[in-house]
């Protein structure tokens, strides 16, 4: 856990943490010693445009995109998992892709793991992906490129009945300067994830969604951060989206 402002080494090390725990047999023979080393790596490990067959990849159609109601659902559809699932997908890095298109048009030729209680988006997977590829094939990219705007803090809650672990509150930061809405959409659905797959969101747990311009300065406490390159400075990197400790 760390106090903002964050320093470059704890965002080094977040983003190096990140590959150690979904591929640990790889990680002692990566250089994960720097940002530059760090994109070489990411890079080698994401650069082929289709996925590998054992790759676990997710898809989501979006078909309207209320960015409160993604968060909760994307929760949901994380807490879904199976556990063999789960550990695919985070070996993975909890590939993800966003296609546009209308669910309620398409679930009765594609069978998804997840539709959104409002309709307005839907998730199939993770799963190697032979599974999706009609899909993939028969929709286009969501693409939203215009830049994210800053919103009213939004609250929502994870759905589900919790279970033996009491539900608690944190704050998710999202970064707005220079971002797009597609790209907060992958920002936010790694964090979202991966903090599902490490146990720190659970059913009934309340989140609020707060938009800054970036994430330093705040005096708020993570316990988990997404780190990209910086896109004022493509040689650094930048915490693009973050989870509080509990609030």
């Amino acid at each position: 856990m760390s106090p903002f402002p964050l320093s470059s080494a704890a965002l080094l090390k977040s983003a190096a943490d990140r590959v150690r725990s979904a591929r640990p047999e790889l990680a002692d023979g990566l250089d994960l010693s720097s940002a530059q080393a760090l994109r070489a790596v990411r890079a080698g490990l994401h650069g082929a445009r289709t996925a590998p067959s054992d790759e676990a990849l997710a898809v989501v159609v979006i078909g309207r995109l209320d960015l409160p109601g993604w968060v909760r659902e994307t929760c949901a559809f994380a807490l879904g998992l199976a556990p063999g699932q789960r550990e695919a997908w985070r070996r993975s890095f909890t590939r993800t892709v966003y296609l546009a298109g209308s669910p309620s048009n398409l679930r009765e030729r594609f069978a998804f793991d997840h539709i959104a209680a409002d309709g307005s988006a839907a998730w199939a997977g993770p799963a190697p992906g032979a599974r999706t590829a009609t899909l993939r094939r028969l929709l286009k990219a969501f693409e939203a490129a215009h830049e994210l705007t800053a919103q009213r803090p939004a609250t929502v809650t994870v759905p589900g009945r919790p279970g033996t672990r009491t539900p608690v509150c944190r704050e998710l930061y999202v970064a707005t300067a220079r971002v797009s809405v597609t790209e907060a959409l992958v920002h936010l659905n790694h964090l979202l994830a991966e903090a599902v797959l490490d146990g720190l969101i659970g059913h009934g747990d309340r989140l609020t969604l707060r938009f800054v311009p970036r994430l330093t300065g705040l005096g708020a406490r993570l316990a988990m951060l997404r780190v990209d390159t910086d896109v004022h400075r493509p040689e650094e990197l930048q915490a693009c989206a973050g989870l509080t400790t509990e609030v």
